[in-house]
């Protein structure tokens, strides 16, 4: 039986000239290609119109990637990057929050609801947020491949060992490996994978659509509520967190948590006054 795992993955699937092409970015593209298709099932059943799909894309990416990107740099590490306001259009540095891309999608689904699809934003974020589980969880594979976001060290049989030197290592430096370590990446990605399949459920079989807000709700109780509770497991990102009782990343959960928990209160009372 194994002590532990000892994790060599290379970040990279190939190289084009300068430009790496990652695992990350791939799983990424795989879970934006998957959840267009799901979307897209959406819509038949729901028989909308067809010229809202592309328009809902496209304002999702940028609301993804925009969000992301400026909420590690405003959460994490304002004041290097306000000082060094050029870095923050470096994405392919590295560096996305969670916190920040959903921000940035509720930002987007506010334009996208007034300027395209003229229906509210919940009646939007209950068909968006089915396939978005699936997403999440394929990032934190990518960022299992990049060596990133693990947990403290642990004796259990399942902990790996990652490279901490990651880019002296890919130089052909011998690697320097972490003590084994609990592989959040992966407890994530199950959790976000299990989020997924009962959003899925909810839609498709018990048509949980039809109360306006139930599966947005349901959606942040679980994706953020996991993610408050892994975060006592997972290293600080930031060395400001080191005095904090709660991270940073438990801070910005539990907003969302309340959110969503409001809204599965109000979906289930707009439910049952509709059958009185």
């Amino acid at each position: 039986m194994l002590d532990f795992i000892t994790w060599t993955a290379d970040p990279a699937i190939f190289t084009i000239g300068s430009r790496e092409i990652r695992w990350y970015g791939l799983a990424f593209a795989i879970g934006f290609w998957i959840g267009y298709m799901i979307v897209q099932k959406m819509w038949k059943q729901e028989k909308l119109n067809p010229e809202w799909i592309d328009s809902l894309l496209i304002y999702t990416i940028v609301g993804t990637v925009v969000g992301a990107r400026l909420g590690h740099c405003l959460f994490y590490a304002p004041d290097y990057y306000l000082a060094n306001p050029v870095e923050i259009l470096k994405i392919w540095e590295g560096g996305l929050a969670s916190h920040g891309g959903t921000l940035g999608i509720i930002v987007a689904i506010y334009f996208y609801s007034k300027r395209v699809s003229h229906r509210s934003m919940l009646w939007t974020f209950d068909k968006l947020v089915v396939p978005t589980g699936l997403v999440a969880a394929m990032i934190r594979l990518g960022n299992l491949m990049n060596h990133e976001i693990y947990g403290h060290p642990t004796d259990l049989p399942w902990g790996f060992r990652f490279i901490e030197n990651l880019h002296a290592w890919r130089m052909g430096a011998e690697p320097i490996f972490s003590q084994p370590s609990h592989p959040t990446q992966l407890y994530e990605a199950l959790c976000y994978l299990a989020t997924f399949l009962l959003c899925m459920w909810l839609y498709f079989k018990k048509e949980a659509w039809k109360r306006e807000g139930f599966i947005f709700g349901v959606f942040l109780i679980c994706v953020f509520g996991t993610r408050f509770f892994i975060e006592f497991l997972k290293n600080d990102q930031e060395a400001f967190e080191a005095d904090m009782l709660l991270n940073m990343g438990q801070l910005l959960s539990i907003p969302f948590v309340l959110a969503g928990a409001w809204f599965v209160w109000k979906a289930r009372a707009k439910g049952i006054q509709t059958k009185q």
